[in-house]
């Protein structure tokens, strides 16, 4: 299939774009399940509250921008994203009930005026409104993911990655309930790899510099609204990855993340409905404090279903420093994501930087694993990447009703 596009340029959908469409269904099928056995919880009606007073009515207590308070401290984007759905929805059942006869009102008394614990029954499908933009977030994250590894390591590298990912009981556990968690996770592997195309984009003509840097400025913008602490690291990491990349531009490196830095600013003050009050608490809030420990880390080596990716973590690190081939920015640019990831632990509110860094240390899997998959131990790994992804693919299955029952 060939799509037309503006100067020529044509988007095919070959056999690997259709396979990869394939996985990715079958990710939304499994988070689907899961969201078809929950149950709503306390924290769901939290999300709620919080998000639909952003969308329809602010607090009116002065310095918060809901009644949840200064919301522990994260950030303002999975509200807004969980409150949506039932927002729009409350006003598209007030919108038919307008165009009915007085006696013929189904809302009367504004019935669906009050929370939406109160409007529950009036309101459909909650869960679903609520758990499946979420879902669709994550697997807006596995196209990326495929697309970056099989750009850098070819369609071996792209599909291992993007089953791991996709059958990877972390994953399927955040994609499945409102958290900031999977958003920051979101943001900051797409602001990192926008940023090394950046980079890459300076070698040629600047007229396509602007898209690029466009791109830029709206991942950094959304991954602060979802966790400061990400947009940060982001910005950083970007900085020395574009410094690195850019050799000969590099002089143009800081003006473009300093534009990029206000046009994120500004999106974060319309994600607090341009509320200086609430705004400023971004900064004196403590969002983005951290320091280093281990605890993520043991709890993640605790999950049994995380030992066949801690396995493969093992062999590839065990490839990567005894193969020189292995050694090239593609593999190292996410390992070293990994290493600045994966210790940070956040001192003002609960996070999981872990977490953020698991879409890195995929990437690093699928690379070094398609590098030996071009030497003469090629079978070896073969049968070593089946037995991977195998026990991957089961110990995900076997997880679904766990998490399902939360």
């Amino acid at each position: 299939m060939k799509f037309p596009r503006p100067k020529g340029f044509t988007f095919r959908v070959g056999v690997p774009q259709r396979l990869a469409a394939v996985i990715l269904l079958v990710f939304f099928a499994e988070c689907l399940w899961v969201i078809a056995h929950q149950r709503l919880s306390s924290e769901d009606y939290r999300y709620a509250r919080c998000g639909r007073e952003m969308w329809e009515r602010p607090s009116p207590l002065a310095g918060y921008f809901t009644t949840c308070g200064n919301l522990n401290g994260d950030g303002t984007f999975a509200y807004r994203i969980a409150g949506l759905p039932l927002t729009a929805q409350r006003l598209l059942l007030l919108a038919q009930d307008h165009f009915r006869k007085p006696e013929d009102r189904l809302y009367a008394g504004g019935t669906l005026n009050g929370s939406t614990w109160e409007a529950r029954h009036q309101i459909g499908y909650i869960v679903y409104l609520m758990h499946v933009p979420f879902v669709l977030f994550a697997v807006w994250l596995g196209g990326g993911l495929w697309w970056v590894a099989r750009r850098l390591f070819g369609n071996e590298g792209g599909f291992l990655a993007l089953t791991l990912y996709c059958f990877c009981p972390a994953i399927v556990r955040s994609a499945v309930l409102p958290n900031n968690e999977l958003l920051a996770m979101w943001g900051l592997y797409g602001l990192v790899y926008t940023a090394i195309g950046v980079a890459h984009a300076m070698h040629g003509p600047r007229r396509k510099w602007k898209p690029r840097i466009a791109l830029l400025t709206l991942s950094l913008g959304f991954t602060a609204a979802a966790h400061l602490l990400a947009a940060i690291l982001g910005f950083v990491a970007s900085l020395i990855l574009m410094f690195y990349v850019a050799e000969r531009r590099r002089s143009a490196v800081l003006v473009i993340l300093t534009y990029a830095a206000v046009g994120a600013g500004f999106i974060e003050f319309a994600f607090f409905s341009f509320r200086p009050q609430a705004f400023f608490y971004v900064f004196i809030g403590g969002a983005a404090r951290f320091w280093f420990e281990l605890d993520g880390l043991k709890a993640f080596a605790a999950d049994q279903t995380s030992w066949p990716i801690l396995i493969a973590t093992a062999v590839a690190l065990i490839v990567f420093a005894g193969s020189r081939r292995s050694r090239y920015f593609g593999n190292t640019t996410p390992l070293l994501m990994v290493l600045a990831t994966a210790f940070l632990v956040t001192t003002q509110d609960f996070s999981s930087p872990v977490q953020w860094a698991l879409p890195f240390l995929i990437t690093f899997i699928a690379g070094v694993f398609a590098d030996v998959l071009e030497t003469k131990h090629r079978r070896l790994f073969l049968a070593t990447t089946g037995l991977l992804v195998a026990s991957q693919v089961l110990a995900c299955i076997a997880s679904l009703p766990l998490i399902a029952r939360g």
